[in-house]
């Protein structure tokens, strides 16, 4: 039987795996055949994650991705225990919300340095010679808010427009190193952040959600077959694109 979305024999580098999507990604991936190397800034989540995950060859590193300077440092001690790496899945992100009147420049670039300045550094290193294997593949987590508008989401839904873009030149400027970029935009998902979401603006507002994404809400894990789906050989075709999971939120 043939699984064209094997990933056996693959290392794959996953930020934000100590939780949500990043946590699911790596649990599904480890199922996959992957060898899965996990960075969040809680070791004992991250333990968690582990133990949740197949296999016994995975990796787990603490590390704050507010700090951008300390990255390249970072990822050279990581790829110097763990050899070349074939793929990077950026789950990590933040996404407070706050109205106009209170997007202040240091809300936007908190928002910023950990959704999009850290993916793009990341991404910096991954792509430097000795450091990934031919036919590797870079995937982020945007969102379906990068294109949809609501109230109190402007500087998230700009920091997840950024990306969209971004991934666009990157998947260009990458194509000769046999490295391909993509976004996942997802729409609401099954995790912590909704729950807090459901409590701050109220049932109702859980209600109208789901009168858009008619569908239901995503779960963790279909969200993590769509970046593993684009990490592995049976997306080869696929560059420079934003993949779409909404459960029908972007076809009204």
């Amino acid at each position: 039987m043939i699984n064209p979305m094997d990933l056996s024999g693959k290392k794959v580098l996953v930020t934000g795996g100590s939780s949500g999507i990043g946590r699911a990604t790596c649990i599904q991936l480890s199922r996959l055949g992957a060898q899965v190397i996990m960075i969040a800034r809680n070791e004992q989540r991250l333990n968690q994650t582990l133990e949740q995950m197949e296999g016994n060859n995975h990796l787990l590193f603490k590390y704050d991705l507010n700090e951008i300077s300390g990255i390249e440092s970072f990822m050279k001690n990581l790829i110097s225990e763990t050899g070349a790496l074939d793929g990077l899945a950026h789950c990590a992100g933040i996404g407070p919300m706050r109205p106009l009147n209170m997007t202040t420049h240091k809300f936007i670039n908190d928002i910023f340095k950990v959704n999009v300045f850290s993916f793009i550094e990341l991404s910096r290193i991954f792509a430097k010679k000795g450091n990934f294997n031919p036919y590797s593949s870079i995937v982020v987590m945007s969102s379906t808010a990068s294109f949809l508008g609501d109230k109190t989401k402007i500087a998230y839904s700009a920091s997840k427009g950024a990306l969209n873009s971004a991934i666009k030149s990157m998947a260009i400027e990458l194509a000769d190193k046999k490295i391909r970029v993509n976004t996942v935009c997802a729409s609401f998902v099954e995790t912590e952040l909704l729950e807090e979401y459901t409590i701050l603006a109220g049932e109702e507002a859980r209600i109208k959600i789901l009168e858009k994404q008619y569908a239901g809400f995503l779960t963790g894990e279909s969200v993590a077959n769509s970046i593993a789906f684009l990490l592995s050989r049976a997306s080869e075709y696929i560059t420079g694109t934003d993949f779409i999971i909404d459960a029908g939120a972007t076809s009204h």
